[in-house]
């Protein structure tokens, strides 16, 4: 949306609108009703979202996402009032604290609105859409999402958080205008979604040409903060997909500064004070340009695509550092995210006792009280600690001093990391989210697989196949098709793009880890369903499968954002699934997605760095190995893990005895002389099959050089 529209809608409800975000704290919030209401009521108390559940206390009568709030907005002919957020969002529970716990406010909103409360984990849909409108005002986007719309669920205005008086002030504005302006509110609110829904038409790129990787090495490059790795400034954030794609880069163009972006990046935010150096896991983002100030939410999915990019990194130089990340990170999951039932819960919140990061920071003084002198000065020439501290009230988060690792501590430090870990388990935990998400299971589900195989850590393996059985049992309808959310005995909300995506990347990833057939049964079935819930006309896919009426628009995913888009996984499993399955209707499958991609991606593609990733499988050399054991001797576990050895981003594995039929790159393949047999294949071209493992590997290394266009 250009600008002279949105200054003439600001113009046409109110004034003061293009000003609103910058009254004083101390602004006149306008006059509301000084007695409640004698009616109504909150509709949440029935609701399994932890983020709506926190809500159910609230004065302000909030209704759950549905057809009935907009019927009352209809019959009672006032806006609409959406308010998006989840469980561990900080400025969430500031602004419920500030507002939504306030008679005053509540009175006002329950008076003069609508107000309806969306828990943006639950509902990614609904959140796509009223995000894609507040940017289109000009506005930032972020959370909590405050937005107005008319009773036809059309949003006329929005932003994010909002201070009492500031607020007060906003609704004051918005009902008056309402009230004197609402057919010119209304045609606005049309041409507003309209203009989203003309977003979905955009031009596509057609064929994708993997010169874009080198646009992208190059965008990587003068984005990069050479001093601390990541993009440049702040507020940092993990970039796990970017980084990956930067070691295929390096891999195949052997670009050395592709390398050390990745390595100074993982150095970087393993020493900082995003990374919880006593629990092990990430924090959300860094507030500053050092990774040291984090905030402290700790989210399932950014365990998940750290643990992939350490995974890879490690692959490709061995640091012993990478890996022992990647193992404390999920030890941190399986400890503190993880039902005992085997799904995995959402997150945790970066308050407790409604201060941010109190759990987590320490004063000089605790830490020697705790540790005793003699250890606490040891503890101090590893990790920067000082009296004035570097957070609030003189507190220490805990960072790693320059040249200091996790290979090599003494016992007396190791000692001292356990006891501070144990006094601060004592602590009042943050909030636990404990919802469990498809889509977020699946990414977890897929990196401790991985990582399992990778390390040859049988336990990561087994605990992502009992969380795969539990989202197959709990979280399908009678039908087959999957659920998204699943909490407290009770799986809801029909599933999106990504749930299946992600899942079927996982069912691929957890196959080539134990060789279980029914993974890849579940894989082929659960694309099949996908196909038929979002495939779209043009070679894409929706995010959605449309049978939702209260859905404003039915939207794809056009970018990877800090999750990756549900398209870009599908791509990269399609290929996979064509090169396992032996069926070439799924590599032409992805080849519409690549089609599809909005042209954008030829300015920006790191835009879609996860859609690249499936893009250097298509250009690359990628490889198809098939192990064929004799009956009765194992799955042939030390000739995979030498076949594996090494970075190979672009290979499939199937492993199996003669005779199997269920796996295609298996079928009709033999064994010689009695013992394990290799076959190498590429574009389903095999080259002689060999017993002997090196010689097999030395095909499967073997890539295509990425050229400079």
């Amino acid at each position: 949306m250009n600008a002279r529209y949105v200054a003439s809608l600001l113009h046409i409800m109110f004034p003061a609108f293009a000003a609103l975000a910058f009254l004083p704290a101390c602004a006149d919030g306008g006059s509301t009703s000084e007695a409640k209401m004698a009616q109504g009521r909150n509709h949440l108390a029935s609701e399994k979202s932890p983020y709506l559940l926190q809500h159910k206390d609230n004065p302000v009568w909030w209704w759950a996402w549905g057809d009935k709030p907009f019927a009352e907005a209809r019959r009672r002919n006032v806006p609409v009032f959406l308010s998006v957020g989840y469980s561990t969002c900080h400025w969430c529970h500031v602004m419920e604290r500030e507002c939504f716990e306030d008679q005053e406010v509540a009175d006002f909103l329950n008076q003069h609105f609508v107000a309806i409360k969306v828990d943006r984990e639950e509902r990614p849909d609904i959140d796509a859409i009223y995000m894609a409108a507040v940017h289109a005002m000009g506005q930032r986007g972020g959370w909590p999402m405050s937005v107005f719309l008319t009773p036809e669920g059309e949003p006329f205005f929005g932003g994010t958080y909002f201070p009492k008086p500031r607020f007060l002030a906003l609704l004051t504005q918005i009902s008056e205008a309402w009230n004197s302006k609402r057919e010119a509110i209304v045609a606005d609110a049309r041409k507003l979604t309209e203009h989203i829904a003309q977003a979905e038409r955009r031009e596509r790129a057609g064929n994708l040409d993997e010169a874009l990787l080198w646009t992208f090495l190059e965008a990587m490059k003068n984005d990069f903060d050479p001093l601390n790795g990541g993009s440049r400034g702040a507020p940092k954030f993990p970039a796990s997909d970017d980084l990956r794609l930067l070691l295929r880069i390096h891999r195949r163009a052997g670009d050395a500064s592709a390398l050390e972006m990745v390595r100074k990046t993982l150095d970087s935010m393993a020493a900082g004070g995003i990374y919880d150096h006593l629990g092990g896991g990430f924090s959300r983002y860094s507030t500053d340009q050092y990774w040291l100030i984090p905030h402290f939410e700790k989210m399932l999915y950014d365990q998940a695509s750290l643990v992939q990019a350490y995974l890879d990194a490690w692959e490709v130089t061995g640091n012993k550092e990478y890996e022992l990340v990647v193992r404390e990170t999920l030890d941190y999951v399986l400890r503190a995210l993880h039902d005992e039932e085997g799904g995995f819960y959402s997150a945790e919140d970066a308050d407790s006792e409604n201060e941010e990061g109190k759990f987590y920071v320490w004063t000089l003084e605790e830490l020697e009280e705790i540790l005793g002198a003699k250890a606490f000065a040891e503890f101090k020439e590893s990790f920067v600690v000082s009296q004035h501290g570097n957070f609030e009230g003189g507190t220490n988060v805990l960072s790693l001093r320059e040249g200091h690792h996790r290979v090599g501590r003494s016992k007396t430090l190791a000692a001292s990391l356990r006891k501070l870990f144990e006094v601060r388990d004592r602590r009042v935990h943050p909030h636990l989210d404990d919802k469990i998400l498809t889509d977020w299971n699946g990414l977890m589900i897929a990196a401790m697989a991985r990582a399992g195989r990778t390390l040859g850590e049988s336990h990561y393996v087994e605990q992502a196949a009992r969380a795969m059985d539990f989202i197959l049992t709990h979280s399908r309808d009678d039908k087959g098709d999957l659920l998204h959310r699943y909490r407290d005995g009770q799986a809801d909300i029909r599933g999106f793009l990504e749930d299946y995506a992600y899942m079927i990347d996982a069912l691929i990833e957890l196959y080539q880890a134990d060789f279980d057939p029914r993974w890849l049964r579940t894989a082929v079935d659960l694309s099949a369903r996908q196909e038929k819930l979002f495939a779209a006309p043009n070679g894409d896919y929706f995010t959605t499968d449309g049978k939702d009426s209260t859905v404003l628009i039915r939207k794809g995913e056009q970018t990877d954002n800090v999750r990756p888009a549900g398209r870009s996984v599908a791509a990269r499993n399609l290929l996979r699934l064509a090169d396992l399955m032996v069926e070439p209707k799924y590599g032409e499958r992805a080849a519409r997605v690549f089609a599809s991609t909005p042209r954008f991606i030829e300015r920006a593609p790191q835009a879609l760095s996860h859609l690249l990733l499936a893009l250097d499988y298509a250009a690359d050399s990628s490889k198809e190995v098939a192990v064929i054991v004799p009956r009765g001797t194992g799955n042939a576990r030390t000739i995979v893990r030498r076949l594996e050895q090494g970075f190979q981003p672009n290979m499939v594995l199937a492993v199996g005895p003669e005779g199997t039929k269920e796996v295609p790159l298996l079928a009709g393949r033999k064994v010689r002389d009695g013992r394990p047999t290799i076959y190498v294949c590429e574009n389903h071209v095999c080259q002689a099959p060999t017993t002997d493992p090196d010689t097999a590997a030395e095909a499967i290394h073997r890539f295509r050089k990425l050229e400079r266009p």
